[in-house]
């Protein structure tokens, strides 16, 4: 059984390590994800860790990723500086139409499903029962139910396909 380091003196020792070489390259964004990290660090376990320079180093890098990805993905922009005209007071007047058609057809494909299929539809999408909790309930494997339910989303997938946004 490998020995496991002292993880609080060692821990403490690379945070003020690599601290330091955040600050020395000026990015705040480093030092903040960093403090993140090991204030994750210490709400859970740290003796747990085993190598806390390496867990430190890939939580602030994990950290830093995704700042960075949500900063160049998401457009956002206040819809005071958004001109009026650009977003509509009220939905389309087609809207209740077009979702009556959705309904209907839906309840169409729902319909055409065999009884089992169905039923694992409905427990599970409308209801929220688990897999689990529905095999138990009708008496039969998970993976059956697994296999009705893959059945009816693709017997309903196909049925309203053309529903969908272009």
């Amino acid at each position: 059984m490998p020995h496991r380091p002292k993880a609080r003196k060692d821990w403490l020792a690379h945070y003020v390590e690599m601290i330091g070489k955040w600050r020395g390259r000026g990015h705040e964004n480093g030092q903040d994800a960093m403090h993140d990290t090991v204030l994750g660090m210490l709400e859970g376990d740290v003796t747990a860790i085993y190598d806390p320079r390496a867990y430190m180093s890939r939580g602030t890098s994990n950290r830093l990723v995704s700042w960075h990805r949500h900063v160049n993905t998401l457009d956002i922009t206040s819809l005071d500086d958004v001109p009026s005209g650009d977003h509509p007071a009220t939905p389309p007047a087609d809207n209740g139409i077009r979702f009556q058609q959705l309904a209907d057809e839906l309840v169409r494909a729902l319909e055409d499903l065999p009884p089992k299929c169905r039923h694992v539809y409905l427990r599970c999408r409308l209801e929220g029962w688990t897999h689990t909790e529905i095999a138990q309930e009708m008496g039969l494997s998970r993976s059956m139910v697994e296999k009705y339910m893959t059945r009816s989303v693709r017997h309903i997938n196909d049925r309203l396909h053309h529903h969908a946004p272009l």
